[in-house]
């Protein structure tokens, strides 16, 4: 094995321990655990789990209609108030703030990263296949 292949490869196991401690560092913060804690309430709520299967069953049935031609605005309006209620819950409203709050600061995390590598780094981790 070469000096350079050495090299590579330790320099390789230090960046994957670096986004391991990353990843851990990440769960274990405030924001991720409100967000762990949140989503574990809704799961919880008998309401709020009627409510998203009402909504998820009422959705499918308007993605149907739309793929046939058969959607109306009436279709798209009842959707919507099923997906307002559905998030009028206080269960859901507070899961609802706390994904955003960490999907806003996994952007700030993406960002730290991307700017020295001149790319998206969450873009680019994500898979093949970009649009471009």
């Amino acid at each position: 094995m070469s000096v350079d292949t050495t090299t590579e490869t330790a320099e390789q196991s230090d960046i994957e321990r670096l986004a391991t401690e990353l990843g851990e560092a990440i769960v274990e913060s405030p924001v991720y655990q409100r967000f762990e804690e949140t989503k574990a309430a809704v799961e919880a709520d008998e309401k709020a789990q009627e409510r998203i299967k009402e909504f998820e069953q009422l959705r499918q049935e308007f993605m149907l209609a739309r793929q046939t031609g058969e959607a109306t605005q009436d279709d798209v309006a009842e959707v919507q108030k099923a997906q307002q209620e559905l998030h009028s819950l206080p269960v859901m409203a507070e899961y609802l703030d706390a994904q955003d709050e960490l999907t806003a600061r996994l952007e700030d995390l993406n960002r730290a990263v991307s700017e020295p590598l001149a790319v998206d780094f969450g873009q680019q981790a994500g898979g093949c296949c970009q649009d471009e």
